[in-house]
């Protein structure tokens, strides 16, 4: 990094403005009342930094814990064949994103030398017993790791999993020495992890108590599985504070978190368009479409308002992938209900790239493509894709990746979490908190026995609707 200046993301946001697409924001509407709206979202947001209840700003710079999980990571990665992580929602989505963007889709089939020795990487965020019962098929438990992520230590989910891998390692490694298969990442100061990890001396990792599961990907959640198996934290968390500073700015012009919240959200609240799409072109950026659709949706979408009123709130984000998806989902964008943003991600240096081969002139089908490239041809369908979604009136924008770097990696999260604080503040609701899920978590409580929590009466199914 020190030898070239950063690769920084670009928007790219003319399909979104008049008079470039029919129905678009007019540029004096932008500078005038969007930018009005902007600097108020943007005083509400510094407010709440300095209250310091925005904890994912401070991550790229909080160098102790990333030196502790640097540490950590150097001394399990020279031990264990496969690193697994155990963690729902944001406790898995973003250890996925790094893995799948940065190691890259085949990281886990590649021999031990064609991964410099680092040890695979699972991220188990699922309680299905296939999944689980098949890892611990695939794995050798006496040389696996498994990096349990519960800020609260209480995770149902989690938990459970947690419970079936600690007993597949006692009976593989002895219980004596099971403790030594296990890090956990977790509350800095109590939980039931905590209690666990400190009675018997296993290490843990701590998530900062002001930051939240779905913003704390930058955190030990994330930082660890990337630096155990040898990906530059340093340089992720380097892009990152590189966006958190272009993203200071109080100008609408000047700030693409502010730009992307702001425009967001006039096209859900003022156009009715009210589902949001990340449409990467790239298969190693799939899983952080994944990561943007629980941040967007379960920060945005509120039955209350910063005042208490009932007023349900939030758009719909939903994950795609180019170009395989314009097989499928491009036909409804297109061509069905006109209530859709799509936002692309386009990577303009996919590395090493496939030539096409020049072959078959006589085949006018598809001769033209010889001498093209794979990565060429990505390029070519987003562009072509958003050209064609412009010209039916469909709004969209693009962002541009450079290359896909730890630092271009980490510009991407911090720039959808800011965007996702400014979004909170424009349709004042609290970002940070998720009550919708409460219900769920409480009721599964009670239907599994928890002591204190009482088990639920619930409704039996009308008989008259089964068939």
């Amino acid at each position: 990094m020190a030898d070239r200046p950063m690769d920084m993301i670009r928007l790219d946001f003319d399909n979104l403005m008049a008079p470039g697409l029919s129905g678009g924001v007019e540029a004096d509407e932008f500078a005038g009342g969007m930018a009005e709206a902007f600097g108020r979202a943007h005083a509400h947001v510094e407010a709440q930094r300095a209250t310091g209840v925005l904890g994912f700003l401070d991550l790229p710079y909080a160098q102790e814990s990333g030196q502790q999980a640097q540490k950590l990571a150097d001394g399990f990665a020279q031990w264990f064949e496969d690193v697994v992580v155990l963690g729902i929602g944001g406790s898995g989505l973003g250890a996925k994103a790094v893995r799948d963007a940065l190691l890259g889709p085949y990281w886990n089939d590649r021999s031990a030398d064609g991964r410099d020795e680092y040890p695979r990487l699972h991220v188990i965020d699922n309680p299905d017993p296939d999944t689980m019962l098949g890892l611990l098929q695939r794995v050798d438990v006496a040389k696996t790791l498994f990096n349990v992520v519960s800020k609260s230590g209480a995770t149902a989910e989690t938990m459970a999993q947690y419970l079936v891998v600690r007993d597949a390692v006692e009976r593989a490694v002895g219980a004596e020495h099971a403790r030594g298969h296990f890090l956990f990442t977790t509350d800095p100061v109590g939980g039931a992890l905590r209690r666990i990890g400190d009675a018997e001396g296993i290490p843990m990792l701590a998530v900062p108590p002001n930051v939240g599961g779905r913003f704390s990907v930058l955190s030990a959640v994330g930082v660890f599985p990337a630096a155990v198996c040898g990906i530059d934290t340093g340089e992720l968390l380097a892009g990152a504070a590189a966006m958190a500073e272009r993203c200071r700015s109080g100008r609408l012009a000047e700030n693409p978190a502010g730009v992307l919240a702001t425009l967001l959200h006039d096209a859900e609240r003022a156009q009715g368009r009210s589902v949001h799409v990340l449409m990467p072109y790239s298969d190693r950026l799939r899983s952080v479409a994944l990561w943007f659709q629980q941040l967007w949706a379960e920060s945005l979408g509120k039955a209350k308002n910063l005042d208490g009123v009932l007023t349900p709130t939030g758009p719909t984000p939903v994950p795609a992938l180019g170009a395989s998806d314009q097989h499928s989902f491009l036909q409804l964008m297109m061509e069905g209900p006109d209530d859709k943003v799509v936002l692309f991600i386009e990577v303009e240096d996919h590395g090493p790239d496939a030539v096409i081969p020049k072959r078959h002139p006589e085949m006018s089908e598809f001769a033209y493509l010889g001498g093209h490239s794979l990565g060429e041809l990505m390029n070519t369908e987003r562009r072509a894709t958003a050209e064609a979604l412009r010209q039916q009136g469909r709004p969209n924008a693009t962002l541009y990746v450079p290359r896909i770097t730890p630092a271009t990696l980490g510009q991407l999260f911090m720039l959808w979490q800011i965007a996702t604080v400014y979004a909170g503040a424009l349709y004042r609701v609290d970002p940070l908190d998720q009550p919708g899920v409460e219900l769920s978590k409480k009721l599964t409580y009670g239907l599994m026995g928890r002591v204190g929590a009482p088990r639920p009466a619930m409704r039996e199914p009308d008989p008259r609707w089964r068939i």
